[in-house]
């Protein structure tokens, strides 16, 4: 009788499949945040930082409680606090009561920051197109979104920040 060869991961490892995916990921994730964040600075002053709290914000004219602000963009709320007392600074965002619970607090797009955010978003799609969907064959695009959108789900029901808001 001949023994199988035990090809599962250790515990505390990943398999080599896995193993190559993660790097693959991290490689493209932190290399694209640089890109994402070179791009920006030079073209519009802003940071990739900036640029998430802007796109969050974008679509919300009432602006959005802090605390959903911080789990739609995955940020622990002191950094958000941090970063948008940068952003006041320089009248991109302000907070304000919030209208229906006085006890929370809103944070919405200033003029500025709408006319920032408009102005920055051609150079970054461009960006990305090139950088990110470019080179993504066709025919991936759809299983690639699914399975990013099924890590997603993932991450909201079993990690340590608050679900995003829908």
């Amino acid at each position: 009788m001949t023994k199988k060869r035990d090809t599962s991961p250790k515990r505390g490892w990943l398999s080599p499949n896995q193993q190559r995916a993660w790097v693959a990921y991290m490689r493209v994730q932190l290399r694209l945040s640089y890109e994402m964040n070179r791009q920006l600075q030079a073209d519009s002053g802003l940071s990739l930082a900036d640029y998430d709290v802007l796109v969050a914000l974008s679509d919300e004219d009432q602006g959005m409680r802090v605390s959903d602000l911080a789990a739609q963009i995955g940020w622990e709320r002191s950094r958000l606090s941090h970063q948008l007392r940068r952003m006041e600074e320089r009248g991109l965002t302000e907070r304000r009561p919030n209208a229906e619970d006085r006890r929370t607090t809103n944070v919405v797009l200033t003029a500025t920051g709408r006319r920032a955010i408009v102005e920055a978003a051609p150079g970054h799609v461009d960006l990305v197109r090139t950088m990110f969907f470019d080179p993504l064959p066709e025919n991936l695009l759809g299983p690639f979104t699914a399975a990013l959108e099924h890590i997603h789900v993932n991450l909201n029901h079993n990690s340590s920040l608050p679900p995003a808001p829908k």
